[in-house]
């Protein structure tokens, strides 16, 4: 009796502590497809002038002022950066790699509009948000409903890819601050 009750109780506890794989793997694929989404339209605004963005014309003026050289073709980059980033999140492919995309591009937002404080109309809530998930998908990986689970080697997600994907996109961010006035 004893034992059984034993039993029972373990296994009541091991269950309630924690969400089993398929509850992870769909919280990880919503959070990636509604970031990635979200990101890839602010790409889509660069790239294209898509739901009222300025495309590269009015993307690349803004960054001129803002201060980066070249600044169309620096629209190109964070376009770039946001549609394929975004997109590779929503997808689960190369997951470290796409959120370093994105995560380097809110790093460049965040220098940008860092004097308007935190809350909106002119805050970094919004870019501070879009860094953190972005970071966060490159540190745990897809989950099991993604593109990287049929890659050799993606298979299994690493925390060494993560902080890899992290720390390319600190350093590269770093590397085109450096290069604004």
């Amino acid at each position: 009796m004893t034992s059984v009750l034993n039993r029972s109780v373990t296994s009541s506890s091991t269950a309630s502590e924690g969400a089993s794989p398929h509850a992870y793997d769909a919280g990880l694929l919503l959070v990636r497809v509604v970031l990635g989404l979200t990101v890839a339209a602010h790409g889509a605004q660069k790239l294209f002038g898509w739901f009222g963005g300025g495309g590269l014309d009015g993307t690349g003026q803004f960054f001129a002022q803002s201060g980066y050289p070249a600044g169309r073709t620096m629209a190109v980059i964070a376009g770039l950066s946001e549609t394929l980033g975004g997109l590779g999140l929503v997808l689960g492919i190369l997951t470290p790699l796409a959120g370093a995309a994105v995560l380097g591009t809110m790093i460049n937002a965040l220098a940008v509009k860092w004097g308007g404080g935190f809350f909106a109309p002119a805050g970094v809530e919004f870019e501070v948000l879009l860094l953190a998930g972005a970071a966060g998908l490159a540190l745990t990986g897809p989950g099991r409903i993604a593109v990287d689970r049929f890659l050799p080697g993606l298979r299994a997600h690493r925390l060494v890819y993560g902080v890899a994907g992290v720390l390319l996109a600190a350093v590269l961010a770093a590397l085109v601050l450096l290069v604004r006035n």
